[in-house]
């Protein structure tokens, strides 16, 4: 089966995904930042993908370290069996925020773009030749919520999850739910999950080390 094939396959018979950040107890215990890594559950509570930052080096360190929430990235999303399925790939940008999406092979699914609105925050789902293929929003009075839209239509949401006030505060770990509700096209959904990453990045990235808004 095809690598692109077989992270479609996987989307198209899920309603609800749980993205999970895993934290090390070194990061926990000394507010050491590391690379991000989160895993992917499916309805049935079993993992779906495992994604991580790729990438290491001193250079890398200095980037997490003093550009933070702004620092560009490549993220890859692997099967249980370490195949990578998608490469997630954000550049260094001051304003507006981009993210190219790829499958295993290195083909190009679609775009990940950032938009400027006052009050809310926006986001454009390009397939892979430009085209908008669904829209993100923030809504102002609904700030750990993004919604997803096609034509004006509601079809899923990409919301953060509190495990518990103490919990967050200790482990300062992430969790969002992403729920599919008529969006149908798999090469649509794979451009949401990525989009739930740079989401992530770009408002619960705290400019000072934590996670925030």
């Amino acid at each position: 089966m095809p690598v692109e094939s077989q992270a479609l396959t996987l989307l198209r018979g899920e309603r609800t995904l749980r993205v999970r950040q895993v934290k090390e107890w070194g990061e926990i215990l000394m507010g050491f930042e590391g690379r991000n890594r989160y895993e992917v559950v499916g309805d049935d509570g079993g993992p779906l993908f495992f994604a991580g930052e790729v990438g290491g080096g001193v250079g890398l360190f200095l980037l997490r370290s003093f550009l933070k929430a702004k620092r560009p990235f490549t993220m890859e999303l692997k099967s249980a069996r370490g195949e990578t399925l998608l490469r997630l790939r954000r550049p260094w940008r001051f304003w507006l925020s981009r993210m190219e999406v790829e499958d295993g092979e290195g083909r190009h699914l679609g775009t990940i773009q950032q938009r400027f609105r006052f009050f809310t925050r926006a986001y454009d789902v390009l397939g892979p030749g430009g085209e908008e293929v669904a829209h993100l929003g923030g809504p102002f009075f609904r700030p750990w919520t993004f919604v997803v839209e096609q034509q004006g239509r509601e079809v899923g949401t990409i919301a953060k999850k509190w495990s518990g006030f103490g919990k967050e505060m200790f482990t300062d770990a992430d969790n969002f739910g992403v729920r599919f509700d008529g969006l149908d096209d798999a090469h649509v959904r794979a451009l949401v999950v990525a989009a739930t990453f740079l989401i992530d990045f770009v408002h619960f990235e705290d400019r000072g080390g934590r996670k925030s808004d």
